[in-house]
């Protein structure tokens, strides 16, 4: 989760687009893990510059 967490910051402003929902911007994100059997939601705050990870939910 760290790995992810850091590749998403790198994103920059960019992270606000990456994942679910597809149609808009911003907001609680999520993405799909583990080949899909689980995600994350995170809030990416390119205004503090910082990706805070809300939770990881895993099926398995």
């Amino acid at each position: 989760m760290e790995r992810l967490a850091t590749e998403l910051a790198a994103l920059g402003h960019d992270a606000v687009k990456v994942g679910r929902p597809a149609d808009r911007e911003g907001g609680l994100r999520e993405f799909d893990i583990l080949g899909g059997r689980g995600f994350i939601s995170f809030l990416a705050v390119p205004r503090h510059e910082c990706v805070y990870v809300c939770n990881v939910t895993w099926y398995g």
